[in-house]
């Protein structure tokens, strides 16, 4: 399954760019697992997008282990809103990545 989450800020940019190191090297990490497909900032940078790929089964746990493990989601930086999709035009080229 597939799901979008979209990161909203909770504290100044100035603030969470301290733990911007370790959340990026949490989703390198997510990237390697095969469960992060993409991600970057939005614009204007008020928070972020992630694109991920969990196992079918357990999704809602897959994808709120993921959210809790997220230094952002730690230290109060961030929230999550998780949105499980199930795309169907272009799913080929997402299946292959």
């Amino acid at each position: 399954m597939y799901a979008l989450a979209l990161i909203r800020y909770r504290r100044p940019l100035e603030a969470v760019l301290t733990v911007l190191e370790d959340h990026r090297a949490y989703l390198m990490d997510l990237k390697r697992q095969g469960l992060l497909l993409a991600s970057g900032p939005l614009d204007p940078r008020h928070g972020g997008a992630l694109l991920l790929r969990v196992p079918d089964g357990s999704a809602p746990d897959s994808l709120d282990a993921i959210r809790d493990g997220d230094p952002f989601t730690k230290l109060g930086m961030a929230q999550y809103e998780l949105m499980p999709w199930l795309p169907t035009i272009g799913v080929e080229g997402l299946d292959q990545l």
